[in-house]
């Protein structure tokens, strides 16, 4: 009987053990991952991208629990012909005041365009114009708007603005209203164009004269408007000899 009771007694010593190691063995268990990725593509591109994935999870003597989180944070991309994208669906019919409100990077761009028109148009007078005068006038307009807008874009490269390779609806518009006129007529409308196009880039530079927060656009404006009003003048000299 004394043998039975000791065997019954060291059975149970065992039993309990190896309950009290299972359970500190299997009580807890606790796993973590944790990635992170950040992209930085460049100065024309900047895009930050960060993902953030957390999963624990917990093992104990009742169950499993599992908890997973993620975070991901993405603050845009902005490049450095964001404001060129603005200024492309500027309004054909933008009034003086819109134009003397421009910032720095706008006017750059705006003036930009303007040169283009300038370009443009002083190439289709010297095919359509009839007046030795207004050939003239445009080969004048095609030399020195071509001489700005390489000085501006040195400038414009060194503000991260990058300028337009075609004009702005405000500019193309005036283009394609002459398109179609021929002789005097387009004599005429051509220098009437010239007046009201050297009016709006005069509005623009004169403003930027005084409130240009870039020391070299307000050079530039500066440098720039007295040829302007001379242009201005000149066509409208000019246009009362065609009408």
């Amino acid at each position: 009987m004394k043998k039975v009771m000791l065997y019954f007694v060291a059975g149970s010593m065992m039993a309990a053990t190896a309950c009290s190691s299972t359970g500190s063995a299997t009580a807890d268990s606790t796993s973590m991952e944790r990635s992170e990725t950040v992209t930085s593509p460049g100065r024309t591109t900047d895009e930050t991208t960060t993902t953030n994935t957390n999963t624990t999870t917990n093992t104990g003597n009742t169950g499993t629990t599992t908890t997973t989180g993620t975070n991901t944070d993405r603050p845009g991309t902005i490049g450095a012909t964001g404001a060129a994208t603005a200024t492309s669906g500027m309004d054909a019919t933008m009034d003086m005041t819109s134009l003397t409100n421009l910032d720095d990077a706008t006017f750059m761009m705006t003036a930009a365009s303007s040169n283009l028109l300038e370009i443009e148009l002083g190439e289709m007078a010297l095919e359509k114009a009839t007046d030795p005068k207004v050939k003239e006038y445009a080969q004048m307009m095609i030399d020195h708007h071509t001489e700005a807008n390489q000085e501006m874009e040195s400038i414009a490269s060194e503000m991260g603005v990058e300028l337009p390779t075609t004009m702005m609806p405000m500019h193309q518009t005036m283009v394609d209203k002459l398109a179609s006129k021929t002789g005097a007529g387009f004599d005429e409308d051509y220098m009437d164009t010239m007046e009201r196009a050297h009016k709006m880039d005069i509005a623009m530079f004169e403003a930027k004269t005084r409130n240009a927060q870039n020391e070299q656009v307000k050079a530039l404006a500066a440098k720039t408007l007295p040829k302007l009003e001379s242009h201005e003048k000149m066509a409208n000299e000019i246009e009362d000899t065609v009408d």
